[in-house]
């Protein structure tokens, strides 16, 4: 798009999603510092903005941010709550286009381009995507708008919480770009370009994109491109999953034994509600443990087919697990399904042998029970050790197409 030509990508970021859900659904704490997380040796899912002025961060430790607010409200996380008022925005944002691309459950781009006889120039667009889900919501939203994706997000960080900003000029954008504020470009990065005198985007222009390639390889030649006002990624109403998992940090940490094996059935059960109710299918299981120490490993098998079934996953990482030679302490469980495709629950794994047609009949009855009723409507009874009050902090991943976000801008 050429310079000077008002912005059509808007994202729409949610501001301290979780805690703002919070503070909205408990009127009581509005205006206090509020710290979504769980467990002593937990961490920090979000931080309202109160609280993020004593220095409270995402992905912090719990036991420090009790330590800088301890004045604060601590709250569990309720991911039902979540994905409930994130349908709501996403909902709301279909308003203003069909092209709605969801990022997380509290960002996505909207692809405002021949909306402008609806919602009008950029500037108002963006007021009436505010006022909508304030309407809709109850909470606010940070919205950049700009003629290209990479800068709409950045655009969106400008100026929080609450904020609108435009992009009306692309070069004189350009020039303000920091290559800190550019997605993939983590400190590492940073470091070798500082160390050829780069801090800003258009820094890099000089260097040429062969140089760049050979110093930072395919991440040098994109931010060539985007230097030069060049990203042809657009707004795609679907971007493909790679994986679904869970994970469990536990507040004491666990030997191999009835307690860990019935986390792992109960985290077995999660991935798989998750993948039916995403309608997908995966062929690799990954179990994930983190010792006492930190020390972190993973292990993989890849299934004969892709499944969404509960005992099938379960098996898998029963097996991963059982082969493992430490027996622990383990501070940390996990389990997770790639190599994901759709599935449309037709003939194959529900009519296998060996009672696939009853397994699936019994999990579609499950999957119902759930959906009406909430998680904890039904569960297996293998499970039910890992049901005792103060086992265990959940966090729920799932890869789109890199490594899980964080929430809490």
């Amino acid at each position: 798009m050429a310079p000077g030509c008002a912005g059509v990508i808007a994202h729409v970021d949610m501001d301290a999603f979780y805690a703002s859900v919070e503070a909205a659904d408990h009127p009581e704490w509005a205006g206090r510092p509020l710290v979504v997380g769980g467990g002593k040796r937990g961490v920090v899912s979000a931080a309202s903005y109160e609280a993020r002025a004593h220095g409270v961060r995402s992905a912090m430790p719990m036991f420090q941010a009790r330590r800088l607010c301890p004045r604060a409200v601590f709250v569990p996380v309720r991911m039902e709550r979540y994905r409930q008022v994130s349908r709501v925005v996403m909902d709301t944002l279909r308003r203003f286009s069909p092209l709605v691309e969801p990022i997380s459950v509290d960002e996505a781009f909207v692809d405002l381009a021949g909306t402008e006889r609806l919602w009008g120039p950029a500037p108002q667009a963006g007021r009436a995507i505010k006022a909508a889900m304030a309407e809709s919501t109850g909470l606010t939203c940070s919205v950049g708008i700009a003629p290209l994706r990479f800068l709409a997000k950045i655009a969106s960080e400008r100026d929080k919480p609450d904020g609108l900003t435009v992009v009306e000029e692309l070069e004189a954008f350009l020039q303000t770009v920091l290559l800190k504020e550019i997605s993939g470009v983590g400190p590492r990065a940073q470091g070798r370009l500082a160390e050829l005198g780069l801090r800003r985007l258009v820094d890099v222009r000089a260097l040429g994109a062969e140089r760049l390639e050979r110093v930072l390889g395919s991440l040098g030649r994109r931010l060539w491109e985007l230097a030069h006002g060049i990203d042809p990624v657009g707004v795609g109403t679907g971007r493909e999953v790679k994986s679904l998992s869970h994970e469990l940090t536990f507040s004491q940490d666990l030997h191999k034994g009835r307690e860990l094996a019935a986390h792992l059935l109960a985290l077995c059960q999660k991935v798989a509600r998750r993948l039916r109710a995403a309608g997908l299918a995966g062929h690799t299981v990954t179990l994930k443990l983190k010792h006492a120490d930190h020390r972190t490993v993973t292990r993989r098998r890849r299934l004969k087919g892709p499944t969404d079934r509960t005992e099938t996953i379960h098996a898998a990482a029963r097996e991963l697990l059982a082969a493992y030679g430490s027996v622990g302490p383990f501070r940390l469980i996990g389990v997770g399904v790639s190599g994901l495709n759709s599935t449309n629950r037709g003939p194959g794994e529900l009519f296998a042998p060996a009672g696939g047609f009853r397994a699936g009949a019994l999990e579609t009855a499950e999957d119902e029970l759930t959906r009406r009723f909430g998680s904890q409507a039904i569960t297996r009874a293998g499970t039910l050790e890992a049901s005792r009050p103060g086992g265990a902090q959940k966090r729920v991943t799932g890869a789109r197409d890199g490594p899980p976000r964080g929430e809490g801008r």
